[in-house]
C-alpha cells in the first residue's frame, strides 16, 4: 500500500492555523495615533528665542555656538541661565500673567555626530528651557 496518511499532517495545520489566528492580533495591538498631515511647521522667530548652531570643528570636536560666538557646554549653560532669568524679569517675574518663555532652536549639521547635538539639548534643559526645537531645511518643492 503506498498511500500516505495526511490526516495527522492536516490535524497539525489546523492547530498552527488557530494559533497563528490567536497570536496575531495581540500582536498587532498598537497606541492608537493620528499624525498630522504637514510636511513642517514654519518656526515664528522671536528675538528672545536662543539660536545654536551645531558641527564639528577641524580635530573632529563638537563646536557649539551661541548665534555667531563659539562656546563650551559650561559657558553654554551659564549664558542659557543668565538669558532665561533676564527674559523672566523682563516680564515681570515668575508669577506674571501670560509669561512666555523663549525657546531654543539647534540647527544641527547632517554630519554632526548624536552626542554632540544630545549635549546640547541636555545643556539647555538643564538651563531650564522648556521647548527646544530644530530647525531643518524644508524639502525641495515642486516636481
Amino acid at each position: 500500500m503506498s498511500d500516505i496518511n495526511t490526516t495527522p499532517l492536516v490535524d497539525v495545520m489546523l492547530v498552527l492555523l488557530i494559533v497563528f489566528m490567536i497570536a496575531i492580533p495581540a500582536v498587532l495591538q498598537t497606541v492608537k495615533l493620528t499624525l498630522p498631515d504637514v510636511v513642517y511647521d514654519p518656526t515664528t522667530t522671536k528675538p528672545e528665542n536662543v539660536s545654536l548652531s551645531i558641527n564639528t570643528d577641524e580635530a573632529g570636536k563638537c563646536a557649539i555656538y551661541w548665534g555667531m560666538t563659539r562656546v563650551t557646554h559650561q559657558e553654554l549653560l551659564d549664558r542659557a541661565v543668565a538669558k532665561l532669568k533676564a527674559e523672566i524679569a523682563r516680564q515681570g517675574g515668575v508669577g506674571a500673567p501670560g509669561l512666555e518663555l523663549p525657546e531654543a532652536h539647534i540647527r544641527g549639521d547632517v554630519n554632526t555626530p548624536y552626542q554632540c547635538i544630545g549635549g546640547a539639548i541636555y545643556t539647555m534643559q538643564m538651563a531650564g528651557f522648556a521647548k527646544v526645537g530644530f530647525i531643518s531645511q524644508p524639502p525641495p518643492t515642486g516636481g
